[in-house]
């Protein structure tokens, strides 16, 4: 039994996952670094266990009522746990794709800035006070009823509706409708209203031509098919539909991503006329502080708001009330300097959640909580370091230095080397990732892990040997984009070795993403899918000629269900049910592949529809998640399962590791090449049948990556990744730049945006961005082999590249 006082969280027992009933104690009031090899179990020690019990006993204390209203995540499987206290978890988890969200209402900040307009704005002469909530976009008292508080209107016109208008409407002129029998219904409904569907387009009166593409009339019309051979088409009532209604119908209402994607090319976007892009009703935007409206002020990058807000708050013929202008100023100002601090000043209030990265979002959550003034807490982080450059790493190491001052406890689930330094206490996971990890091998302060022969973090936190030199390779060829103009990123000229390794690099929000993801990616689609001219961001670009293919990975999620998973991602599961439908009890049977799919009726379980588990409701209580209890969560049917291949079942093959499956299907060439692919990226711990729920962003983006390595490449790709050693063990991070590097030695060409300078080290070329971000960014500071750039003046890389190159001169 251990004291109330007890400075120490001991765990006792935990199973979390693939943890094998680890006991381990760790300080509180300490800033404590969880690390290990990516699927080592730290993240389920640290999340699954750790935070996962903190949140139970939380739930506990909580009227059962009101707990239904709470998600709320199982038991862990651990043995006990003393010493916990409160927790807070911050996740690198995305929130909902809405342009509603933002930087402003992500840290309250918006909310602070509305309540200063209204108890201490410049009202026009005779004006009534407005509420708070009137200078919000998102309640009915302040959207712009024109553009319902989004600031954009989408429209059409008939050039975008009818991009060839030689052709017939038979012909297929209206290329805005939909294809297939939708579109020849529509057709056939036009022809039986008596227009002339067999005319060009541009032969038919304008009148004509107007109602055809804008009517909102929906008219009946009794449709008789013309007959075709062999085929019997009864008439029916036909419902005509406008192409422009079509197209906004679609875009605004339809679940399909692929079909809202297609409508989108029909429209454009554009800033309302009534508020001009502001989102707000004209009473809200009559008021003003310093001289500028609500909607101006959430424009502006944080670092230049703070300046703002100082000057208006303390100018002598300031506003009235200016008494609640220096308290409320006073605390939008202390809120905005640890935004700031953690490196994000070039962000601006209205800036949409969706465009911001899940490190963004993060540090935006942190710097919430750090002004939450809790105290006595654990903080679980979620690698707070990602898609942080190393100068941005050193403020967030500050930041978490505070948190830790004011009394709390800080749990850091990373990578860094930087950080796992600076930490007071290190717990190692591992030696290796799945069932060939899972304990802990070193708990306590740094220094002791250097004793460690087992661990895979050893050799990197206490120094790697001189960095084998490596010969710059010779590009192949030169991509150039002139007059780059998009978001921070104005009158940029960059060019881009083809043939070679490069990396582009800068401070957060330099433009990175901007000129790499959305510029050059956009040109490389333009050219690769359509041939066509550079799209939007360029003014014109050169070499594409010698590019044939574009391969885009990121970090987004394979799949969004718990039905999509590794198996059905990579193609391996349809080469799994061949191999089963070709069994000699299948043949016997019957069964077909779609027997051996838990996504369709026949051979799934039907209690579970082929989930696995169900939800059970406990009246009061929250509901909870169970095992099927008829398939005890193997998502079959008993006939589908007494089918076996090399003695496994359906279920049993799915429940294989990836580092498993390769020995289990040596003898099939199809399974071989997908999971030799997985292997070589580092995945062989993840079983076949994972959700695609369960995958971290690195993972995710590294399976894309496999599914590309085994396919069988023709003509010049270009692969652009954007940060891939995200949520990656060093040790990971060379088994992933052996892949990358293979691709640029067969003549392909690799451009990753990356922030860890082993990476930048060890590439041909670096583009590095800034100097600063935001408004200070968008401008290259140097380009060249990396030992050039190491010297260059006046960038913030420089110095972090110098000190990575120093061990290999």
């Amino acid at each position: 039994m251990h004291s109330a006082h007890d400075p120490y969280v001991r765990v006792r027992g935990a199973d979390e996952h693939n943890l094998r009933h680890v006991d381990v104690d760790i300080p509180r009031d300490a800033l404590v670094v969880f690390t290990g090899v990516s699927g080592s179990g730290k993240s389920s020690l640290a999340f699954g266990t750790i935070y996962a019990e903190a949140q139970r006993r939380y739930f506990e204390s909580v009227a059962p009522y009101a707990r239904r209203l709470i998600h709320q995540a199982g038991a862990p499987k651990v043995g006990e746990i003393s010493g916990l206290p409160p927790a807070v978890s911050l996740e690198q988890r995305r929130s909902a794709p809405t342009s509603r969200s933002s930087v402003g209402t992500v840290t309250a900040l918006s909310n602070s800035l509305r309540m200063l307009f209204s108890r201490a704005g410049t009202y026009p002469p005779g004006a009534a006070r407005l509420d708070s909530d009137a200078f919000s976009p998102n309640t009915a008292a302040g959207a712009c009823p024109e553009c319902h508080g989004l600031g954009r209107v989408h429209r059409t016109s008939e050039e975008l509706l009818v991009p060839d208008p030689s052709l017939s409407v038979r012909e297929g002129a209206i290329a805005a409708w939909p294809g297939a029998w939708q579109g020849k219904n529509l057709r056939d409904v036009l022809d039986a209203l008596g227009y002339d569907v067999d005319r060009p387009w541009r032969e038919l009166e304008q009148r004509d031509r107007d109602w055809i593409l804008s009517t909102d009339e929906q008219p009946v019309v009794t449709v008789h098919p013309v007959r075709e051979a062999g085929r019997i088409q009864r008439p029916y009532q036909g419902t005509y539909m406008s192409a422009r209604r079509y197209v906004m119908h679609t875009f605004a209402d339809s679940r399909s991503q692929t079909l809202r994607a297609r409508a989108e090319r029909f429209l454009t976007a554009e800033p309302c006329p009534v508020c001009g892009g502001s989102r707000l009703r004209p009473e809200a935007l009559a008021v003003t502080f310093g001289g500028r409206t609500i909607a101006e002020l959430a424009g502006l990058p944080l670092s230049a708001l703070a300046r703002v807000l100082d000057s208006a708050a303390s100018a002598p013929d300031g506003p009235d009330g200016s008494e609640a202008a220096r308290v409320l100023t006073g605390d939008l100002l202390a809120r905005i300097a640890v935004v700031t601090e953690l490196g994000l000043g070039y962000l601006s209030l209205d800036r949409t959640t969706p465009t911001l990265s899940s490190g963004e979002l993060q540090r935006l959550r942190l710097a919430t909580q750090l002004r939450s003034g809790l105290f006595g807490v654990v903080y679980v982080l979620d690698e707070p370091s990602a898609g942080l450059h190393p100068a941005d790493t050193e403020a967030l190491l500050v930041v978490l230095g505070r948190l830790k001052a004011a009394g709390n406890s800080v749990f850091v689930v990373e990578h860094h080397l930087d950080v796992m330094r600076s930490a007071d206490w290190l717990v190692d996971v591992g030696p290796q990732a799945g069932e060939h990890g899972g304990r802990v091998l070193h708990s306590g302060p740094p220094a002791g892990l250097a004793g460690v022969a087992e661990s895979a973090t050893r050799r990197f936190l206490f120094g790697r040997g001189p960095a084998a030199p490596r010969e710059v390779r010779t590009p192949s060829g030169l991509l150039r984009l002139n007059g780059v103009e998009r978001h921070n990123v104005r009158g940029v000229d960059a060019e881009f070795p083809l043939g070679v390794f490069t990396a582009v690099t800068g401070v957060s929000g330099s433009g990175k993403s901007t000129l790499v993801g959305q510029v050059l990616a956009g040109v490389l689609a333009d050219r690769t899918n359509r041939g066509a001219e550079p799209g939007a961001g360029c003014a014109s670009a050169e070499g594409l000629e010698a590019v044939e293919r574009l391969v885009q990975v990121d970090q987004r999620p394979i799949g969004r269900t718990p039905r999509s998973n590794l198996a059905t991602y990579t193609g391996l599961f349809d080469v799994v049910r061949k191999l089963f439908t070709g069994t000699e009890e299948a043949r016997a049977r019957g069964y077909k592949a779609g027997r051996f799919s838990f996504n369709v009726a026949g051979g799934r379980c039907e209690t579970c529809q082929g989930e696995g588990f169900v939800s059970v409701e406990l009246l009061f209580l929250p509901s909870t998640y169970t095992p099927c209890p008829d398939c005890h969560g193997a998502r079959y049917n008993p006939e589908t399962l007494e089918v076996t291949f090399q003695g496994l079942s359906i279920a049993g093959v799915l429940d294989l590791t990836v580092e498993a499956a390769a020995g289990f299907f040596a003898d099939t060439p199809a399974a071989v090449r997908s999971l030799r692919a997985l292997l070589d990226v580092g995945l062989g711990y993840l079983r076949l049948g994972q959700p695609a729920t369960e995958l971290s962003g690195g993972e995710a983006q590294r399976i894309k990556l496999a599914s590309e390595l085994q396919r069988t490449r023709r003509g010049h790709t270009v692969y652009l990744l954007d940060e891939p050693t995200t949520g990656l063990h060093p040790a990971d991070v060379e088994v992933l730049m052996r892949q990358l590097h293979g691709l640029v030695d067969q003549g392909h060409t690799v451009i990753v945006v990356e922030h860890d300078m082993a990476v930048v080290a060890g590439a041909d070329w670096v583009i590095d961005l800034g100097p600063g971000g935001g408004d200070e960014g968008g401008r290259i500071v140097a380009a060249g082999p990396p030992a050039e750039v190491a010297k260059a003046p006046g960038s913030r890389t420089a110095p972090y590249l110098a000190r990575e190159l120093r061990p290999a001169v």
